[in-house]
C-alpha cells in the first residue's frame, strides 16, 4: 500500500508535472519505512521549495497531514 500523496501530503503538488506526480506517487506507493519516507518527503520538500522560490512563491512548512505516519512502527 505505501504511504499517500496528493495535495494534501505532498509538497509542491501543483508545481509538479503529471509526469513528476506519477513518480512521486509510484515512489510513494513503495514506502514501507517511516525513516526512508520521512526522508524522502524532506528532499521532496527541499526541492518543491526551490521551485517555488524561483517561481517567487513560498510553501507552507508543512503539508496538511503526514504522508508517512502510518508507516510509523
Amino acid at each position: 500500500r505505501g504511504a499517500p500523496y496528493g495535495p494534501d501530503y505532498s509538497h509542491g503538488w501543483s508545481m509538479m508535472t503529471p509526469e513528476e506526480r506519477s513518480q512521486h506517487q509510484t515512489k510513494m506507493r513503495s514506502m514501507t519505512n517511516y525513516d526512508e519516507c520521512k526522508s524522502y518527503m524532506t528532499q521532496q520538500h527541499e526541492q518543491m521549495a526551490a521551485r517555488a522560490k524561483a517561481q517567487g512563491t513560498q510553501l507552507p512548512a508543512q503539508p496538511r497531514r503526514d504522508a508517512c505516519a502510518g508507516l510509523k512502527p
